[in-house]
């Protein structure tokens, strides 16, 4: 399915988040006034918030996290929008992505001129067991829940597939690891801001200050192929290869394409769109490609005219190293079976062929469920603006992907953005 054109242009005008990571005593709405208050500081020539005619907020699970359901209006309070109309949009790992692309709906009719797009998600918490089967419930309770199936099940099956069908190696999902770790090291937001050498570094320390034999591994991938140190979540899906529990929030500003030159003067503009749906994973004749993020990017290309040789950088929801893996090969920037040489050859990088989250990604960045799809966004806004700092992409980048995926890849939300001036 080709989505239909736009029949108005839309613009963000302003991006900002909290940071990621555990945060005992705050709430999902504090969070998310560090977020919108982020945002603000973006948008170039100020914002008034009066301006603001509504609120899209991702939310998963905010009833279950935090025993708050009702939590749009609640936000909205937060940042002083009311009266204005809030709506919680759910659609899994999808809904901060979804949110967007509401707003962006909504804009695009005419119904609105001006609209905040948010996510937010506090998972901390909870103990982690029951985190597990909150999350759970994104995946088909009647048949894979009762066959023992988690997430990092799910994907480690996805991972079996792939390895088996095109040659993978455990060493390419860990040179996935090191590299969103390189990129959530110069990262501020980032929920862990290390290196796999600087978590080495310490694991080392903390051995010797204990009176324990020191490690000596000989480099990360040594470290990370000990079951000690990195022990086998769900084969072949390890400690490292796994998002992390997160808490926080995010949000973006999306406008008229005609009205933007009233917030900035370098909007990006949603050039690409699409979405789809997906069965679940039990119910696939093949998992080494998820058809949702397959029909999602086409759908974004043909409505942009643009292919994946024209985006300069990308945002993908890799919940699990392996999901980085299959989305660089869904969304067409390599060839099915390619990805896992690809991320091994440093093709991925910032100074690669075709830079994959330099945010750091879910895996170091954070994974607060709700949250996801908008940081993607922040992110692509930092770096077509030139303001990502040390881990900035070279090459002045125009064009900038996300990927948020749903579930164990039952929903996908793409959308392209350009700067053009």
């Amino acid at each position: 399915m080709t989505p239909r054109k736009l029949s108005r242009g839309v613009a963000v005008v302003g991006a900002g988040m909290s940071g990621f990571g555990a945060f005992p005593g705050l709430s999902t709405r504090d969070l998310f006034v560090d977020a919108f208050l982020d945002m603000r500081r973006s948008i170039d020539q100020g914002l008034d918030p009066a301006t603001i005619e509504a609120l899209y907020l991702g939310n998963f699970s905010s009833s279950a996290f935090e025993g708050q359901g009702f939590i749009a209006p609640l936000t909205a309070d937060a940042v002083g929008l009311l009266p204005k109309p809030s709506t919680r949009v759910e659609n899994a790992c999808a809904s901060g992505g979804t949110a967007v692309r509401e707003a962006m709906i909504a804009v695009a009719s005419g119904l609105y001129d001006v609209v905040l797009a948010g996510g937010i998600e506090k998972q901390t918490d909870l103990p982690i067991a029951r985190v597990t089967d909150v999350l759970a419930t994104a995946s088909d309770t009647q048949y894979e829940g009762p066959a023992g199936f988690t997430f990092p099940g799910l994907f480690g099956a996805l991972a079996t597939a792939y390895m088996d069908r095109y040659g993978a190696t455990p060493e390419a999902f860990m040179r996935v690891a090191i590299k969103n770790h390189d990129n959530g090291a110069v990262n501020p937001r980032a929920q862990f801001g290390k290196r796999i050498d600087d978590i080495m570094a310490a694991k080392r320390a903390a051995a010797e200050r204990k009176g324990r034999t020191i490690p000596d591994w000989a480099d990360e991938l040594e470290f990370l192929a000990d079951d000690r140190a990195n022990p086998v979540i769900a084969w072949p899906m390890r400690l490292f290869d796994c998002s992390p529990v997160s808490d926080g929030a995010a949000c973006v500003l999306v406008v008229a394409a005609e009205l933007a030159a009233q917030f900035t003067d370098s909007p990006l503009h949603i050039v690409g769109y699409g979405q789809a749906s997906a069965g679940a994973a039990h119910d696939r004749a093949d998992l080494t490609s998820l058809s949702a993020t397959r029909d999602a990017a086409s759908q974004a290309y043909a409505v942009s005219g643009l292919g994946p040789a024209d985006i300069d950088l990308a945002e993908v929801h890799d919940c699990f190293t392996i999901a980085e893996i299959m989305a660089t090969e869904d969304l067409g920037f390599f060839d099915a079976g390619r990805g896992w040489a690809a991320a091994t050859d440093g093709a991925t990088g910032r100074d690669g062929a075709i830079p994959i989250n330099t945010s750091g990604g879910l895996k170091s960045k954070g994974h607060p469920v709700g949250a996801t799809g908008v940081a993607q966004v922040v992110e692509v806004w930092k770096q077509l603006r030139g303001e990502a700092g040390d881990r900035q992409v070279p090459g002045n980048p125009s064009l900038g992907l996300t990927h948020n995926l749903g579930g164990s890849g039952q929903a996908c939300v793409v959308h392209i953005f350009q700067r053009r001036s």
